[in-house]
């Protein structure tokens, strides 16, 4: 029996995936004020235990791409997934700051492959011009793991301690890597997928995605995505742009009890607030692409670049956090931040599948993420210091610069795709629908 939509079934599934990705990063962050106090943890030394993630995340980023690309998406999301889990749990049996930091460490390596494997899953499942609304559905996983962060690791810790915090989201990822390992097949595999479906998905793919001839892994790999000046261009709006974000998901909670003075349970009514809005950016800016492309009659990359623009426009919003008074307004104008960012991101994720091979996106992806991150913990350094003296507005106020000079690189560098790419590939049509009807 064949199921409608398949597609759509597959990207959910890599959208859990990344819910309880960023879940399990952002357990620290809702845990910090009690884990600095249990442990005596200072600010700075909090800012180094953030940093040792983003390193190992930002470094093995490339690496966890090649890895997905050669071991497939299945199998390599799924051993990821497992062992983040794992690491997280472990985190709860740190004794002192340079326990944890070691722990997140090990989480930063093993995260570092969700979102190479979510955008290739995108590249595989999904044509051209849908491209860009399965990135955004997929991306509000992220968001929602941040939100779902507050309540839940509240709740942990009201039951069991911040240590016990760890170990349940822990589990909840080993369920899902189950659950990825049972359901999850490639479109040429799924015996559920019928041939109208697939030859849908094949008609709208790029050439180079189609390349069905294309060897999981070579020496040429990196060599070829280093050609694609794509790259340089993704890779520094990377830079610009990541440190907005991990500064949302690493200090938001901890602004809020130290400069707005809520107590845990208004943290866990109020600090999911900014990630609910961040997946109001996934969504739209998924569906922002088609929308300027129809209604603005530009083509596919610069309906890209428009959406992107968009969203760093948006992040004036918290640049202007330090001029309210009221903590209810600063918490809205960090949701328009939350907002800003996954719109922006999303554009710049759906640039990245455009411009790959399917066999070279994971690791472009991983690769942008590297550089993406070497700025979020470089950011994260200078925050943990200049936070005490100079306060978090004026640090807000360089994320919305950063966002706003990445979007007007991205426009002015990035090469446009090539039409004759977005049309389908005949001989590797016949030869894929053949397949899928055997």
């Amino acid at each position: 029996m064949k199921f409608k939509g398949i597609r759509w079934w597959m990207i959910g599934l890599v959208t859990l995936g990344l819910m309880t990705n960023y879940l399990a990063r952002n357990t620290l962050s809702v845990s910090a004020a009690s884990m600095m106090t249990d442990l005596g943890v200072t600010t700075q030394q909090y800012a180094y235990i953030v940093s040792a993630w983003q390193l190992c995340y930002a470094f093995m980023q490339p690496i966890a791409g090649w890895i997905i690309d050669f071991l497939g998406t299945k199998l390599g999301f799924a051993i990821f997934a497992f062992a983040w889990s794992l690491s997280c749990m472990a985190a709860g049996w740190a004794s002192n700051w340079q326990g944890l930091a070691f722990f997140r460490g090990l989480l930063g390596i093993t995260e570092a492959a969700g979102l190479p494997a979510g955008v290739k899953t995108a590249t595989e499942w999904f044509p051209a011009k849908e491209r860009s609304v399965a990135i955004g559905w997929m991306n509000i996983g992220s968001s929602i793991g941040a939100m779902l962060a507050p309540p839940l690791v509240v709740w942990a810790m009201l039951h069991g301690g911040w240590e016990f915090a760890f170990v349940i989201v822990g589990l909840v990822g080993i369920v899902w890597s189950v659950i990825w390992t049972i359901f999850y097949k490639h479109p040429n595999k799924h015996k559920k997928l019928s041939a109208e479906e697939h030859e849908y998905i094949v008609d709208g793919q790029e050439q180079h995605v189609q390349d069905a001839n294309a060897p999981k892994q070579s020496g040429n790999t990196w060599r070829n995505i280093f050609k694609n000046r794509n790259i340089y261009s993704i890779a520094l709006a990377r830079l610009l742009t990541e440190p907005a974000w991990q500064t949302f998901n690493a200090w938001i909670p901890l602004y809020l009890m130290t400069q707005r003075h809520m107590n845990i349970k208004e943290i866990a009514m109020f600090a999911w607030l900014p990630f609910l809005a961040a997946d109001l950016g996934c969504v739209l800016g998924g569906y922002l692409s088609p929308f300027f492309m129809k209604y603005c009659k530009v083509s596919m990359e610069t309906s890209r670049k428009m959406v992107m623009l968009f969203g760093s426009l948006c992040m004036v919003g918290p640049a202007c956090v330090s001029l309210v008074a009221s903590p209810y307004i600063a918490i809205l104008l960090l949701c328009v931040g939350g907002f800003a960012h996954q719109t922006l991101s999303g554009a710049l994720y759906a640039i990245t599948s455009d411009s790959f091979r399917k066999n070279e996106v994971a690791t472009a992806t991983g690769l942008g993420g590297m550089f993406g991150y070497l700025g979020a913990a470089s950011f994260t350094l200078l925050f943990g210091i200049l936070v005490t003296q100079i306060g978090y507005g004026p640090l807000f106020v360089i994320l919305a610069c950063f966002d706003i000079v990445a979007a007007i690189l991205v426009w002015k560098t990035v090469t446009q795709f090539k039409k004759s790419e977005l049309s389908p590939n005949p001989a590797h049509h016949s030869t894929e629908v053949s397949h899928q009807q055997s």
